[in-house]
């Protein structure tokens, strides 16, 4: 009589959990999915639908031991599948159920986007109260560690970083289907592979924008410290906020300095500004972290601060787009290598630069979105709407 009970009581449950999960799935906007998803079934790249149990099974039951990233809207677990590839799954906080659509849009314009600088977005799970978006796994973290932890990263790589970050918008802007705008580039959203190729993530901030509009907005969202000036004064968003964010990170590279650094004094504490006047004062090499002026040469960093400086411009106007920057950025890129190639060295000269590279080798190795779909520690929403 108990077996049959607790038999009884299995069977109540797990009928329970299923309808539960439909409940969500229908909740989340499943079967808009699904109907989106089988008017695509020509293209070979689609989004797949997991369902629970796999992303259960994938992060043995969401172990805290597979964490790979927090922050205020969500956790980010490494997954494993049974056919032994390996996931992110980022598993958000809230759901605005008003925004559910424009969420389940993004999830199909986002997985038809196959760039090799871009984190490729697999699919997505909807039986859970609030979805769960799965992503190819970068393993190598994040830029912001990489240039910040104590790496002496070569000039060389840097500038093939940004290059390839550079390309990456480039074409999110002009070649995809959808123009889209990120809106919240910043270091921490450009990942490094296992060969320390760069890929931008994150799109939980992003827009989907019909070519040649802007869009007004009424959440300005982004990061302090790489946040465009115009877009927060005018609520206007357009692809040269992206142009603005990626000037401050070219100035990171740069320099090794934080966005925003405030142990240090009051002149320096915002990374831009200080850049800004080291250039008014002609003193860009004092800026320039130090292991690196000892490579390449003062040509081509005064020509990646002269890039910065005109995507930092106050005017949305003024700046280059992506797809300029991206082609001046490949145009030094093949400068250096010349360089390199045909510089003329005596054997002390080649012998010290021979060892450095040795020891740095190691380093080198649009319809509208929901809010709600990101997990960056820094992120900051500002409600406009009160201040009108």
């Amino acid at each position: 009589m108990l077996a049959c009970s607790s038999w009884l009581y299995f069977i109540v449950k797990q009928r329970n959990l299923i309808n539960l999960r439909e409940k969500f799935f229908k909740q989340n906007g499943g079967l808009i999915l699904q109907q989106l998803l089988t008017g695509q079934e020509n293209l070979t790249e689609t989004a797949k639908i997991f369902t629970a149990e796999e992303l259960k099974k994938a992060t043995n039951n969401y172990d805290e031991t597979l964490i790979i990233g927090r922050g205020g809207f969500g956790t980010v677990y490494k997954g494993f599948l049974p056919d032994n590839r390996i996931l992110a799954i980022k598993k958000s906080k809230i759901v605005d159920e008003n925004q559910i659509e424009r969420f389940i849009n993004e999830v199909v314009v986002l997985s038809q986007i196959n760039h090799k600088n871009v984190v490729k977005l697999l699919g997505c799970c909807l039986e859970n109260p609030v979805p769960l978006l799965v992503y190819e796994f970068v393993p190598n973290g994040m830029l912001f560690e990489y240039i910040h932890n104590e790496n002496k990263v070569s000039f060389e790589t840097r500038l093939r970083i940004a290059t390839e970050s550079a390309e990456a918008l480039s074409y999110l802007h002009f070649a995809a289907s959808t123009p889209i705008i990120h809106r919240d580039v910043k270091p921490s959203n450009i990942l490094l592979d296992s060969s320390y190729t760069a890929k931008v993530s994150d799109f939980g901030a992003s827009r989907l924008i019909p070519l040649d509009q802007t869009e007004l907005a009424t959440m300005v969202q982004g990061t302090i410290g790489y946040l465009d000036p115009e877009y927060l004064q005018t609520s206007q968003l357009t692809d040269k906020s992206d142009v603005y964010s990626f000037g401050v990170i070219l100035v990171e590279l740069l320099t090794g300095r934080k966005a925003l650094s405030f142990d240090k004094l009051e002149m320096e504490r915002s990374l831009v500004t200080y850049f800004l006047l080291s250039l008014k004062e002609n003193r860009l090499f004092e800026v320039v972290e130090k292991h690196i002026t000892n490579e390449g040469n003062a040509e081509q960093f005064k020509e990646v601060a002269n890039i910065a400086e005109k995507c930092l411009k106050l005017k949305g106007e003024d700046r280059p787009t992506m797809k300029e920057v991206a082609t001046e950025l490949e145009g030094l890129r093949r400068m250096e290598k010349h360089s390199w190639v045909n510089a003329d060295f005596n054997s002390e000269e080649t012998e010290h630069l021979l060892a450095g590279t040795s020891n740095s080798s190691k380093y080198d190795v649009r319809n509208n979105s929901t809010d709600i779909y990101d997990s960056v520690k820094d992120h900051v929403i500002l409600d406009l709407d009160g201040g009108r």
